[in-house]
């Protein structure tokens, strides 16, 4: 029973593992790797932002993707750090180093 459920644990991990997409350019991609990686994106609705992109143009934010007639708010806070902009990789700000203060010991009136 314990090596049945220890096999059950693994086919569950792998289907899992395979559920999880990449982030996708919604501005490069084709409808079907959007429809792949996006979660409540169908072919249709993935049809419908390419077709947007062509005739409107790229999209500037994640949030332009409501302009597309089937897709809400909700399924853009869904997949929000799975959608890209640009092909280039998210660069973090660089932390600026901050000079610790100097401080000066008190000097006393008597030597």
């Amino acid at each position: 029973m314990k090596k049945l459920m220890e096999k059950l644990i693994l086919l569950l991990t792998l289907f899992t593992l395979n559920a999880v997409a990449a982030p996708v350019n919604i501005n490069t991609a084709d409808a079907k790797t959007i429809s792949d990686a996006l979660s409540g994106i169908g072919l249709k609705k993935a049809e419908a932002i390419v077709k947007y992109r062509t005739e409107k143009g790229l999209f500037k934010t994640a949030e332009d993707l409501t302009n597309v007639k089937g897709i809400g708010e909700k399924t853009i806070a869904k997949n929000k750090k799975d959608i890209l902009l640009t092909d280039a990789p998210a660069v973090e700000p660089k932390a600026v180093a901050v000079p610790k203060a100097v401080v000066e010991p008190k000097k006393d009136a008597k030597p």
